[in-house]
């Protein structure tokens, strides 16, 4: 369900129809430690369109990076379908990755891990070599081309890993809480600094996040997840003007009152687990203060 919740009267943004992922009854399971099969997901029902930027937040347990890896193809679902494009999802060029733990090749240089994202896109070794330093250049990282991710701060890493993903051109970029690991300063400028980098194609991005700040700052459309199994609650409009790193859009009263509804949502989700000590009073303060 679609919903505008938390009301104010900024008017909506235009946003394409044609939909790029469809997921139609979606549902997946894995086995759990005595046998029996848990349930992921259930009765996914989603459907992005291109040149949006969607956030997927939930608690812990709602299965958010399984449905990012099913648009990946890289785990096939128990039940319905999923389709890119019309077609079953495969991972590929046109789709790039961002992980929270980076994932760079350790004995690979920031350039030798962004050209090996693209071998398979371009055959060439000098224009692979031109296209990544393209992109190293545009994350900050030119003086830092040749450096091992040893040598480089979380910050680095994160940057270098989104030249990789990004320097493929992906039509979708897929990222899976990419700045949960940073501390919190890095994160904010790092948010910033996706925007940015997003805004030059407008690929369709699909961003995971327990963050209920990053989720209204980052994304056109939240869609609110509940736990065990995995459900999708609704899809809510984030409805605040873009560019938005040239102003403190914290400060917009849209953004409280997104912040607030969004915050009373899932710390109800928290509560009514059965299994919440699993996640713990941390989780709820950290959805509380977006950390």
């Amino acid at each position: 369900m679609r919903s505008d919740a938390a009301g104010g009267s900024a008017p909506k943004s235009p946003i394409p129809t044609s939909p790029i992922i469809e997921m139609k009854g979606v549902s997946k399971g894995f086995g759990g430690g005595s046998g029996e099969r848990v349930a992921a997901l259930q009765d996914i029902n989603l459907e992005l369109t291109e040149g949006t930027f969607t956030a997927i937040l939930g608690p812990s347990g709602c299965g958010k990076t399984t449905l990012l890896r099913l648009i990946d193809g890289l785990v096939q679902p128990d039940a319905g379908t999923v389709r890119v494009a019309g077609h079953p999802p495969r991972p590929g060029p046109e789709m790039g990755f961002v992980f929270q733990s980076f994932r760079l090749i350790p004995w690979r240089t920031v350039r030798g891990n962004v050209e090996f994202a693209l071998v398979e896109a371009i055959a060439d070794p000098a224009e692979r070599r031109r296209r990544a330093d393209r992109y190293i250049e545009r994350v900050g990282l030119s003086r830092f081309a040749d450096a091992y991710p040893r040598q480089l701060s979380g910050g680095m890493k994160q940057r270098a890993a989104l030249a990789r993903a990004l320097a493929c051109e992906p039509e979708i970029l897929l990222l899976d809480e990419p700045f949960a690991s940073l501390d919190a300063q890095t994160r904010e400028l790092m948010q910033v600094e996706l925007m940015r980098l997003w805004s030059e194609r407008k690929s369709l991005a699909v961003f995971v996040t327990h963050s209920v700040d990053e989720a209204i700052f980052l994304a056109d459309q939240i869609v609110l997840m509940g736990p065990r199994p995995g459900r999708i609650l609704e899809v809510i409009d984030v409805n605040l003007t873009r560019p938005r790193w040239s102003y403190d859009v914290r400060a917009e009263p849209r953004f409280a009152e997104l912040r607030q509804y969004l915050w009373e949502r899932i710390r109800a989700l928290v509560l009514a687990d059965p299994q919440s000590d699993f996640y713990g009073r941390d989780e709820v303060q950290s959805v509380s203060t977006g950390s």
